[in-house]
């Protein structure tokens, strides 16, 4: 048996090619011809290639069987799988080839169908199950099996270093090269048959299936992980939501492990808050250092800085509406790692691209809250899997619990706060006026320490701006889980909060309620609480 990695060259005589999509096929197939090889082929690949003026002999030559079921049968056949499966240097496996007239195939490219895009297109059940690809996957598998003999190729860029190796190697591939694609196929057809599953759990409304498996392709390779010394690469899924995954980048270097996790967390954000009313989140290590809304992209812009200018410094700054030329300069005066928004204008790309490191990205659109989707957490030995937290709160959702109810525009700002607090690490509190946070407190272990952080952030913010007093006077604190006493409660009263956002279900809720009572405050419940580990 040949070993693995020190095998004899594979000399390609023979090639199968049936891709569903055909870009750049005619002329890889042209290549492959010139070179000796025999081309073989299927239904629709066949027909392109003989419309090409290629030689091309059809499958059903080599089974002696046409294709049938609407073409689901056509490779499920010895004649093939033997081809792609016999070892060359097995003598009793070359007797059986030779015996049933079973001919080597030496590279076969197999695109499959594009299940993941017509789910994506939102096509019915029927056109996706028509869509799922099973001679494909056969195929692949059984040459990615027979690595040491069969060069596999899952798209175009497979088949071009198979070229290169035919002209620096008259003809022939080395076994290294068959083997990495063979590792590559593998992870295909994985990615492929979790698409799959993942869809069929959904359509059955399958929360917890017995077997759950994820895949993805490489989008880009980084350069480290959250560290230098942690490897790291960035895979997408094909789910079409619009963020850093499907973005377009417009300019600047190329985004880092901690660029695309905290863009995501900024743009999420974002989504949030929906484009009725222009918006801006600025981001830095995933939780917001500011958020605001306003009458216009600038304004916005600056409410969210004035929040805390200081963490600002090398952040993320994600927009609802399209970047325009009045913002982009603004922005341009900190340094900002990533800004990413729907669109923007001319102007706008002129200012940035003055900034070379500075990283642009265009999505045309805004993600949807309220979607459904999943989350995946590794832990030891295997990994949590739940639905993104989709959770929406309106203002007919909310429970006055206080003698005090809330004026509109507080319950404005609450629900304000409160889709901030959504997006924020667990313990939170934040305060927010007039559409926009005055102070965060995230990822504390007591809630009472998250919010004397939020207090003193607007204290430091006051100080850098020359104001009078903190914007927290006035204002109205979310807290993304309930208070379990009154402590956190009251530190929130004493940095100048009027009104209180928070889910109830405390066991001590009548000692919370009495204490906002006396306070002076008005509270609502939610009923829902937003944890984020």
């Amino acid at each position: 048996m040949s070993d693995a990695a020190s095998g004899a060259p594979v000399r390609i005589r023979r090639a199968l090619l049936s891709v569903s999509d055909k870009t750049g096929l005619v002329e890889q197939a042209k290549k492959l011809a010139e070179k000796g090889v025999e081309l073989v082929s299927t239904g629709g690949t066949s027909k392109l290639l003989k419309e090409a003026g290629l030689a091309v002999k059809d499958v059903a030559d080599l089974t002696g069987f046409p294709e049938m079921m609407d073409g689901r049968v056509k490779t499920l056949h010895p004649a093939v799988h033997g081809g792609l499966l016999y070892l060359r240097d097995n003598p009793s496996h070359v007797k059986d080839a030779e015996t049933h007239g079973i001919g080597a195939i030496d590279l076969i490219y197999v695109n499959l169908y594009p299940f993941e895009a017509t789910v994506a297109s939102g096509a019915d059940f029927e056109t996706c199950i028509e869509n799922i690809d099973i001679g494909g996957p056969a195929m692949l598998r059984a040459a990615a099996k027979n690595g040491a003999f069969v060069a596999v190729c899952t798209d175009g860029g497979d088949v071009d270093k198979v070229l290169e190796e035919m002209d620096a190697n008259d003809g022939e591939v080395s076994v290294a090269l068959c083997r990495k694609l063979a590792a590559k196929t593998y992870a295909r057809t994985a990615a492929y048959d979790a698409a799959i599953s993942s869809w069929y759990a959904a359509q059955l409304d399958e929360t917890a299936p017995d077997w759950a498996a994820l895949g993805g392709k490489l989008q880009q390779s980084l350069r480290y992980g959250e560290n230098p010394h942690q490897k790291a690469a960035f895979y997408v899924t094909g789910e079409k939501r619009p963020g850093v995954a499907t973005a377009k980048q417009l300019q600047g270097k190329e985004l880092s492990y901690n660029n695309i996790n905290d863009t995501d967390a900024a743009y999420e954000l974002i989504g949030e808050l929906g484009a009725e009313t222009p918006a801006v989140a600025i981001i830095k290590h995933a939780n917001p250092c500011g958020v605001a809304q306003g009458a216009s992209v600038i304004e916005a812009y600056r409410a969210a800085l004035a929040c805390d200018s200081t963490s600002a410094f090398g952040g993320i700054v994600a927009l609802n509406r399209a970047l325009d030329e009045e913002t982009a300069k603004e922005i341009s005066q900190i340094f900002t790692e990533v800004v990413i928004a729907p669109g923007a204008d001319a102007a706008a790309e002129a200012i940035f691209a003055k900034k070379k490191n500075l990283r642009l990205l265009i999505t045309e659109g805004l993600p949807d809250p309220a979607s459904a989707g999943r989350f995946v957490k590794t832990v030891a030995g295997g990994f949590l899997m739940q639905d993104r937290d989709f959770g929406r709160i309106t203002k007919a959702d909310l429970k006055v619990v206080t003698k005090i109810a809330p004026t509109d525009q507080q319950l404005d700002d609450l629900l304000f706060a409160w889709r901030v607090a959504k997006h924020v690490k667990s313990n939170t509190i934040v305060y927010a006026k007039d559409g926009a946070t005055v102070g965060v407190g995230a990822g504390q272990m007591s809630r009472v320490d998250s919010a004397r952080i939020a207090a003193r952030k607007a204290e430091d913010a006051a100080e850098a701006a020359g104001w009078a007093e903190p914007k927290t006077k006035g204002c109205v604190a979310a807290s993304d889980a309930f208070f379990p006493f009154p402590d956190g409660l009251l530190q929130a009263a004493s940095a100048g909060a009027s009104a209180v956002i928070q889910p109830g279900g405390s066991i001590r809720d009548d000692e919370v309620i009495a204490a906002a009572d006396e306070a002076g405050l008005a509270m609502v419940f939610t009923g829902m609480r937003h944890f984020r580990h």
